[in-house]
Protein backbone atom coordinates (compact mmCIF):
# COMPACT_ATOMS: atom_id res chain seq x y z
CA UNK A 1 0.00 0.00 0.00
CA UNK A 2 1.58 3.45 -0.77
CA UNK A 3 2.74 5.35 2.54
CA UNK A 4 0.52 8.56 1.85
CA UNK A 5 -2.92 6.31 1.03
CA UNK A 6 -1.61 4.57 4.09
CA UNK A 7 -1.50 8.08 5.94
CA UNK A 8 -4.95 9.44 5.06
CA UNK A 9 -6.90 5.82 6.04
CA UNK A 10 -4.72 6.34 9.45
CA UNK A 11 -6.35 10.01 9.81
CA UNK A 12 -9.82 8.99 8.64
CA UNK A 13 -9.46 6.12 11.43
CA UNK A 14 -8.08 8.55 14.18
CA UNK A 15 -10.93 10.89 13.32
CA UNK A 16 -13.96 8.38 13.49
CA UNK A 17 -12.42 7.64 16.66
CA UNK A 18 -12.36 11.55 18.12
CA UNK A 19 -15.73 11.67 16.33
CA UNK A 20 -17.12 8.51 18.57
CA UNK A 21 -15.60 9.77 21.94
CA UNK A 22 -16.86 13.53 21.60
CA UNK A 23 -20.52 13.47 22.15
CA UNK A 24 -20.71 17.42 21.52
CA UNK A 25 -19.70 20.68 20.83
CA UNK A 26 -16.27 21.46 23.12
CA UNK A 27 -13.38 20.02 24.76
CA UNK A 28 -14.20 16.05 25.66
CA UNK A 29 -12.08 14.42 28.96
CA UNK A 30 -11.67 10.84 28.44
CA UNK A 31 -11.60 7.44 30.82
CA UNK A 32 -7.32 8.53 29.94
CA UNK A 33 -6.94 11.42 32.49
CA UNK A 34 -4.24 13.08 29.82
CA UNK A 35 -6.17 12.74 26.64
CA UNK A 36 -8.99 14.66 25.52
CA UNK A 37 -11.06 14.59 22.01
CA UNK A 38 -12.29 18.15 20.84
CA UNK A 39 -14.93 18.59 18.19
CA UNK A 40 -16.39 21.52 16.64
CA UNK A 41 -18.51 22.02 13.80
CA UNK A 42 -18.13 25.55 13.10
CA UNK A 43 -15.13 28.13 12.85
CA UNK A 44 -14.08 29.64 15.81
CA UNK A 45 -13.96 33.52 17.65
CA UNK A 46 -10.06 33.04 19.30
CA UNK A 47 -9.68 31.45 22.56
CA UNK A 48 -6.80 33.01 24.94
CA UNK A 49 -5.46 30.68 27.45
CA UNK A 50 -1.80 29.47 28.94
CA UNK A 51 -1.23 26.38 26.83
CA UNK A 52 0.55 23.85 28.91
CA UNK A 53 2.87 20.85 27.50
CA UNK A 54 0.73 18.99 25.14
CA UNK A 55 0.57 17.11 21.70
CA UNK A 56 -2.15 18.07 19.37
CA UNK A 57 -3.06 16.68 16.50
CA UNK A 58 -5.69 17.08 13.90
CA UNK A 59 -7.76 14.32 12.60
CA UNK A 60 -10.33 16.59 10.56
CA UNK A 61 -10.51 20.27 9.70
CA UNK A 62 -8.01 23.07 10.75
CA UNK A 63 -6.82 24.99 13.69
CA UNK A 64 -4.71 28.29 13.72
CA UNK A 65 -2.43 29.06 16.85
CA UNK A 66 -0.79 32.64 17.33
CA UNK A 67 2.09 33.13 19.88
CA UNK A 68 2.70 36.71 20.43
CA UNK A 69 3.09 37.58 16.65
CA UNK A 70 3.99 34.25 15.16
CA UNK A 71 0.73 32.05 13.05
CA UNK A 72 1.26 28.75 13.32
CA UNK A 73 -1.61 26.51 11.42
CA UNK A 74 -2.26 22.71 11.24
CA UNK A 75 -4.68 20.22 10.06
CA UNK A 76 -4.65 16.45 9.40
CA UNK A 77 -0.78 16.32 7.73
CA UNK A 78 -0.06 17.98 11.22
CA UNK A 79 0.80 17.83 14.54
CA UNK A 80 1.57 20.10 17.09
CA UNK A 81 3.94 20.37 20.06
CA UNK A 82 3.96 22.81 23.20
CA UNK A 83 6.70 22.29 25.77
CA UNK A 84 6.38 24.75 27.85
CA UNK A 85 3.53 26.69 29.14
CA UNK A 86 2.92 29.60 26.57
CA UNK A 87 0.06 31.97 26.38
CA UNK A 88 -1.52 31.98 22.83
CA UNK A 89 -4.56 32.43 20.98
CA UNK A 90 -6.18 30.01 19.01
CA UNK A 91 -8.55 29.83 16.16
CA UNK A 92 -9.93 26.58 14.49
CA UNK A 93 -10.51 28.06 10.72
CA UNK A 94 -11.70 24.95 9.17
CA UNK A 95 -14.85 23.29 10.42
CA UNK A 96 -18.25 22.29 8.56
CA UNK A 97 -21.35 21.10 10.36
CA UNK A 98 -21.09 17.75 8.34
CA UNK A 99 -17.49 17.52 8.58
CA UNK A 100 -16.47 18.94 11.82
CA UNK A 101 -12.95 19.94 13.70
CA UNK A 102 -11.81 16.59 15.25
CA UNK A 103 -8.70 16.83 17.14
CA UNK A 104 -6.81 14.25 19.81
CA UNK A 105 -4.87 16.16 22.40
CA UNK A 106 -2.64 14.88 24.79
CA UNK A 107 -1.16 16.72 27.55
CA UNK A 108 2.28 15.42 29.21
CA UNK A 109 4.87 16.22 31.92
CA UNK A 110 8.69 17.03 31.48
CA UNK A 111 9.20 14.03 33.83
CA UNK A 112 7.98 12.08 31.19
CA UNK A 113 10.33 13.12 28.55
CA UNK A 114 13.06 13.10 31.43
CA UNK A 115 12.13 8.96 31.67
CA UNK A 116 12.26 8.22 27.86
CA UNK A 117 15.76 9.96 27.71
CA UNK A 118 17.39 8.01 30.04
CA UNK A 119 16.15 5.09 29.47
CA UNK A 120 16.56 5.37 25.55
CA UNK A 121 19.59 5.85 23.05
CA UNK A 122 17.98 9.09 22.15
CA UNK A 123 20.84 11.91 21.82
CA UNK A 124 20.13 14.64 24.87
CA UNK A 125 20.70 18.27 23.13
CA UNK A 126 23.70 20.67 24.11
CA UNK A 127 23.01 22.27 27.45
CA UNK A 128 23.21 25.87 26.42
CA UNK A 129 20.54 25.23 23.23
CA UNK A 130 17.20 27.41 23.70
CA UNK A 131 14.59 26.37 20.85
CA UNK A 132 11.44 27.81 20.97
CA UNK A 133 8.87 26.30 23.16
CA UNK A 134 6.24 25.23 20.18
CA UNK A 135 6.69 23.54 16.88
CA UNK A 136 4.65 21.87 14.01
CA UNK A 137 5.71 18.79 12.03
CA UNK A 138 4.14 16.69 9.94
CA UNK A 139 2.75 13.33 11.02
CA UNK A 140 3.90 9.92 10.60
CA UNK A 141 2.13 6.07 10.39
CA UNK A 142 4.03 5.26 13.35
CA UNK A 143 2.79 8.17 15.33
CA UNK A 144 -0.70 7.75 14.16
CA UNK A 145 -0.77 4.09 15.20
CA UNK A 146 0.09 4.80 18.17
CA UNK A 147 -2.62 7.74 19.13
CA UNK A 148 -5.55 5.10 17.56
CA UNK A 149 -4.48 2.38 19.73
CA UNK A 150 -4.30 4.72 22.87
CA UNK A 151 -7.87 6.17 21.68
CA UNK A 152 -9.24 2.85 20.98
CA UNK A 153 -8.54 1.89 24.75
CA UNK A 154 -11.79 3.81 25.51
CA UNK A 155 -13.27 0.73 24.02
CA UNK A 156 -12.33 -1.21 26.82
CA UNK A 157 -11.80 0.49 29.99
CA UNK A 158 -10.80 -2.15 31.94
CA UNK A 159 -6.86 -2.35 29.69
CA UNK A 160 -6.38 1.62 30.37
CA UNK A 161 -4.62 0.83 33.72
CA UNK A 162 -2.47 -1.43 32.01
CA UNK A 163 -1.77 -0.26 28.63
CA UNK A 164 -2.43 3.40 28.48
CA UNK A 165 1.01 4.42 29.94
CA UNK A 166 3.04 1.91 27.16
CA UNK A 167 1.21 3.98 24.33
CA UNK A 168 1.97 7.45 25.82
CA UNK A 169 5.41 6.95 26.43
CA UNK A 170 5.52 5.49 22.45
CA UNK A 171 3.75 8.23 21.04
CA UNK A 172 6.43 10.40 23.00
CA UNK A 173 9.02 8.37 21.80
CA UNK A 174 7.77 8.91 17.92
CA UNK A 175 8.09 12.74 18.80
CA UNK A 176 11.63 12.96 20.15
CA UNK A 177 12.72 10.80 17.40
CA UNK A 178 11.24 13.39 15.21
CA UNK A 179 12.96 15.88 13.19
CA UNK A 180 12.04 18.74 15.95
CA UNK A 181 12.41 16.03 18.47
CA UNK A 182 15.43 18.53 20.36
CA UNK A 183 12.78 21.25 21.27
CA UNK A 184 11.32 18.70 23.71
CA UNK A 185 14.54 17.22 24.81
CA UNK A 186 15.73 20.61 25.67
CA UNK A 187 12.83 21.06 28.83
CA UNK A 188 14.45 17.85 30.54
CA UNK A 189 18.32 18.44 30.45
CA UNK A 190 18.66 19.64 33.63
CA UNK A 191 20.81 23.08 33.98
CA UNK A 192 19.95 23.66 30.03
CA UNK A 193 18.96 26.82 29.06
CA UNK A 194 15.60 25.85 28.66
CA UNK A 195 15.20 24.04 31.56
CA UNK A 196 16.23 26.82 33.59
CA UNK A 197 13.54 28.95 31.09
CA UNK A 198 11.02 26.77 32.15
CA UNK A 199 11.88 27.34 35.80
CA UNK A 200 11.63 31.07 35.09
CA UNK A 201 8.41 30.32 33.37
CA UNK A 202 6.36 28.46 36.67
CA UNK A 203 7.64 31.65 39.03
CA UNK A 204 6.03 33.68 36.44
CA UNK A 205 2.75 31.41 36.06
CA UNK A 206 2.78 31.40 40.16
CA UNK A 207 3.30 34.78 40.31
CA UNK A 208 1.46 36.67 38.05
CA UNK A 209 -0.13 39.48 39.81
CA UNK A 210 3.46 40.25 41.74
CA UNK A 211 6.14 43.18 40.49
CA UNK A 212 8.27 41.44 38.06
CA UNK A 213 11.93 41.73 39.54
CA UNK A 214 14.04 40.43 36.94
CA UNK A 215 17.08 40.71 38.91
CA UNK A 216 15.33 37.98 41.09
CA UNK A 217 14.06 36.12 37.82
CA UNK A 218 17.90 35.86 36.40
CA UNK A 219 19.03 34.56 40.16
CA UNK A 220 16.82 31.81 39.65
CA UNK A 221 17.71 31.01 36.07
CA UNK A 222 21.73 31.82 37.41
CA UNK A 223 22.01 33.94 34.32
CA UNK A 224 22.41 37.90 33.80
CA UNK A 225 19.55 40.00 33.22
CA UNK A 226 20.78 40.24 29.65
CA UNK A 227 20.84 36.38 28.86
CA UNK A 228 17.83 35.59 30.74
CA UNK A 229 16.31 38.00 28.15
CA UNK A 230 18.22 36.48 25.13
CA UNK A 231 17.05 33.16 26.32
CA UNK A 232 13.43 33.74 27.38
CA UNK A 233 12.39 35.50 23.86
CA UNK A 234 13.71 32.16 22.23
CA UNK A 235 11.58 29.90 24.01
CA UNK A 236 8.88 32.19 24.25
CA UNK A 237 8.51 34.60 21.43
CA UNK A 238 8.41 37.57 24.61
CA UNK A 239 10.27 39.16 27.22
CA UNK A 240 9.67 38.25 31.01
CA UNK A 241 7.51 41.19 31.05
CA UNK A 242 5.29 40.48 28.08
CA UNK A 243 4.67 37.16 29.55
CA UNK A 244 3.31 38.45 32.48
CA UNK A 245 1.20 41.08 31.00
CA UNK A 246 -0.52 38.21 28.96
CA UNK A 247 -0.84 35.96 31.97
CA UNK A 248 -2.95 38.90 33.49
CA UNK A 249 -4.51 40.15 30.77
CA UNK A 250 -5.91 36.55 30.05
CA UNK A 251 -6.72 35.95 33.81
CA UNK A 252 -8.90 39.33 33.95
CA UNK A 253 -10.55 38.06 30.96
CA UNK A 254 -11.28 34.89 32.64
CA UNK A 255 -12.40 36.56 36.04
CA UNK A 256 -14.97 38.74 33.50
CA UNK A 257 -16.33 36.08 32.19
CA UNK A 258 -17.39 34.12 35.21
CA UNK A 259 -18.60 37.28 36.40
CA UNK A 260 -17.18 36.71 39.87
CA UNK A 261 -15.67 40.40 39.34
CA UNK A 262 -16.43 43.56 37.60
CA UNK A 263 -13.43 45.46 35.06
CA UNK A 264 -11.89 47.29 38.34
CA UNK A 265 -12.07 44.56 40.56
CA UNK A 266 -10.40 42.64 37.88
CA UNK A 267 -7.65 44.93 37.35
CA UNK A 268 -6.37 44.44 41.08
CA UNK A 269 -6.81 40.76 41.25
CA UNK A 270 -4.07 40.36 38.73
CA UNK A 271 -1.57 42.77 39.34
CA UNK A 272 -2.74 46.21 38.04
CA UNK A 273 -3.04 49.55 40.24
CA UNK A 274 -4.95 51.54 38.04
CA UNK A 275 -8.00 50.14 36.34
CA UNK A 276 -7.53 53.01 33.11
CA UNK A 277 -3.95 51.31 32.16
CA UNK A 278 -5.97 48.32 32.57
CA UNK A 279 -8.65 48.78 30.20
CA UNK A 280 -5.48 50.40 28.10
CA UNK A 281 -3.61 47.25 27.82
CA UNK A 282 -6.38 45.19 27.45
CA UNK A 283 -8.26 46.89 24.35
CA UNK A 284 -4.90 46.69 22.63
CA UNK A 285 -4.52 42.63 23.35
CA UNK A 286 -8.53 42.07 22.58
CA UNK A 287 -9.65 44.79 20.37
CA UNK A 288 -12.29 45.58 22.99
CA UNK A 289 -12.27 47.61 26.26
CA UNK A 290 -13.61 45.17 29.24
CA UNK A 291 -16.80 45.95 29.41
CA UNK A 292 -17.44 45.97 25.53
CA UNK A 293 -15.62 43.06 25.24
CA UNK A 294 -17.48 40.79 27.92
CA UNK A 295 -20.81 42.09 26.11
CA UNK A 296 -19.99 40.82 22.29
CA UNK A 297 -18.42 37.49 24.08
CA UNK A 298 -21.71 36.93 26.42
CA UNK A 299 -24.04 37.60 23.37
CA UNK A 300 -21.65 35.15 21.32
CA UNK A 301 -21.95 33.02 23.57
CA UNK A 302 -25.89 32.95 24.11
CA UNK A 303 -25.89 32.88 20.04
CA UNK A 304 -24.23 29.41 20.05
CA UNK A 305 -21.91 31.32 18.19
CA UNK A 306 -18.90 30.84 20.70
CA UNK A 307 -17.36 28.05 23.14
CA UNK A 308 -14.79 29.23 25.26
CA UNK A 309 -13.94 25.51 26.33
CA UNK A 310 -13.08 24.92 22.56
Amino acid sequence: MPKTTNLIQKQKELAELIDRFSPGEGVHATDIPSLYCIRSSKITEPIYRVHEPALCIVAQGKKEVMLTEERYQYGPSDYLVVSVDLPVSGQIIEALSDVPYLCFRLDFKPAQIVEILEESELRAVQPADSRRGLFISQTSTSLLDAAIRLVRLLETPEDIKALAPMYIREILYRILKGQQGDVLKQIAVEGSSAYRIKEVIEQIKQNYAQPLRIEELAELANMSPSSLHRHFKEVTAMSPLQYQKRIRLQEARRLLLSETADAAEAAFQVGYDSPSHFSREYARMFGLPPIADMKRLRAMVAGGRWNPQT
